[in-house]
Parts: C-alpha cells; structure tokens; sequence
C-alpha cells in the first residue's frame, strides 16, 4: 500500500476463485471513490498454487495491481484467520486505516454499496459495526440484520407453529427487514464494516469459531463494550449465498459438524453452561415436537438430513461445558 488508505477492503479466497474474481471486476467497474482512500486485499486461504497463480495472473491482466493487493497462506486459516491476518498487518502500520470492511468472495458491489457505509460510519462515531442489506441476483431481499439468538426464538425455531410464531415474532433472529438504518443485534459477516477504534478496543475475531457465529461473537462483544451496530439498507450488496462455503439458507444438505461446533462454542462463551443447557434442551424437544407433527400431518420433510440427531449429538448435554476449538479437521467430518 503506497498511499493511507481510509479503507481496507478484506476479501477471504478459498475454492471458489472464480468468484472473487467476479468480485473484484464489480469493485473496478463501480466503485467510485478516490483510489487513494481505499485499498483491496485479497487473502488465499490455502486453496492452493493454482488458485494463487490464477489470481495473480489477473490482478496483473487488469492492471488492478495499485489497488489490490495479494496475500495467502498455505493452509486454511478460516474466515476468521484470514481476516486477523490482514487486519493485523494494517494495525501494524504508521498510517492504519479508519476502516476494514469485510466482503465476502461471493459477492457484488455497485458504488453507493461501500460509499454509504463510509459516509454512515462518519456521521455515528459510536457506531463500531456496519451492515448493508443483502440481496440476491433476482434482487430478493436475504436475511442481514439479526436479534440475538435467545431460549425464546430457539423454542420457536424449533417448533415452528403457525400462531406462536406469530406471537414470537419480536424474539425471532431474523428480523423485519428494516427500511432505514437502525441499530440492530448483529449484522452478517459478508458485508460488513468494522471501525479500527473498536477493534483495537475490543480485540479482533475469535479463531476459535473458524468461520461461523464469528460475526455475531464480534457483535456481541462490541455492544458489551459501548459500541454500536447498525444496519444501513441504502448499502446493498448482491450475495451469491453458498458460492464460497457451500452452506444455503433452507439446504436440504446434512449441515457440517464445524458450524455445530461453532454454535456451541458461541452460547457457551456468552451464555455460560446452565443457560446453554436450557437452549439446547429446548430446541431439541420443541424441534422433535415439529418432527412428529410433520410427520403426523403429512407436510414435507425441507429440513436437512439428520437435523435432530445432530442438533442432539453437538449439544452441550451430551459433550460437556468446554468450549470447542473448530480447526480445519473439523471440515472433514459429520
């Protein structure tokens, strides 16, 4: 980085290269802002030669080379790894950055995207966590701010009946998608902008998540400390949803061992044992309860393969009040 960058844009490459190329072309097809205040690290995430030579053969192609810049690691660090790897280097400099925003591979940009959470952030100086709402190729609205997860919406969630659910609604995780910025819980990892202060106050992300929970453990802890979180709709993000991880709202795919892992360690970390207890317990009963009513009614069966064994096998009942550490073994089992 030859110039201060206000901003730092942080992009985790890991498999999929092909769309964090994507990425980058709608960053230098739209981005508007001076490109002196703003600087692109794309982190290889132990992909491998091939991904790292295909980068930077396009990095070089492009000519983006005064603007984004290539780091790898190679092994797996995670989204969390990747992430304090960069951030770490900047803090490090004589001129940090104001800014990180991080932005998932499967994503893309327009120039108002990145620009309003910049001119937000600089209008709140409480606000330590920005989010922009998220939105698929057909324009649909995904689920970007966020209640904290609570005893109630996991009984609801388990559950899943019509007139409790609507009596619920205000404990549910996934919020109304609000039309004009609001402070939220928490807001999604793949579109989300961090404040240096708050980071240096409060620390970077838990490695010990790998990726998953990580951004509502980062919430958490800023709120815990005085900082704010907000969600700014008028940044809209496009999100490829599963394109980089493989993991869907709705999959009828067996969800992995590693984002379980990650649950506990999360309600485990904030919750403390009795509290994560009494959450576990009552989403497997309220969850088994819908089982058996859907079976009994005939409904079909959209949940993911396994759902109740593994919600069952992961809890903290049945492995105890040590927080797991999820590592990249974690990825190769069930």
């Amino acid at each position: 980085m030859t110039n201060h960058a206000k901003i730092v844009i942080v992009i985790i490459n890991y498999l999929n290269t092909q769309v964090t190329i994507d990425c980058l072309h709608s960053l230098a097809l739209n981005f508007s802002l001076n490109k002196q205040y703003y600087h692109v690290v794309v982190f290889e995430n132990g992909t491998g030669q091939k991904a790292l030579a295909l980068l930077q053969e396009t990095i070089e192609k492009q000519q983006w080379g005064n603007w984004v810049e290539l780091q790898f690691s190679s092994v797996n660090l995670g989204f969390t790894g990747g992430n304090n790897r960069v951030i770490q280097h900047f803090l490090t400099t004589n001129l940090p950055p104001e800014y990180f925003f991080l932005l998932n591979s499967d994503t893309l940009v327009n120039d108002v995207s990145i620009k309003s959470l910049i001119e937000f952030m600089d209008a709140h100086s409480t606000c330590g966590i920005c989010g922009s709402q998220l939105l698929s190729e057909t324009g649909d609205i995904q689920a970007s701010p966020f209640r904290f997860p609570s005893i109630t919406s996991e009984f609801e969630n388990g559950l899943r009946l019509g007139f409790l659910s609507r009596l619920l609604t205000n404990w549910n995780v996934v919020m109304p998608t609000p039309a004009q910025p609001c402070a939220v819980d928490w807001v999604s990892g793949a579109s989300m902008m961090l404040r240096r202060e708050m980071l240096e106050q409060i620390g970077l992300f838990d490695e010990g998540f790998f990726t998953y929970f990580e951004d509502v453990d980062l919430c958490k802890r800023a709120w815990l400390k005085g900082w704010q979180v907000w969600y700014a709709p008028q940044s809209r993000v496009i999100h490829l949803e599963g394109a980089s991880s493989g993991i869907v709202s709705n999959s009828i795919k067996r969800r992995p061992s590693y984002w379980f892992l990650a649950r506990r360690r999360f309600y485990l970390k904030h919750y403390g044992a009795l509290h994560s207890v009494a959450i576990d317990a009552v989403f497997i009963v309220s969850f088994a309860l819908w089982r058996l009513r859907r079976m009994l009614q005939g409904k079909p069966d959209n949940d993911p393969p396994f759902m109740l064994y593994d919600y069952i096998s992961h809890s903290v009942i049945f492995n105890g009040f040590k927080m797991p550490i999820v590592k990249f073994q974690c990825f190769n089992k069930l």
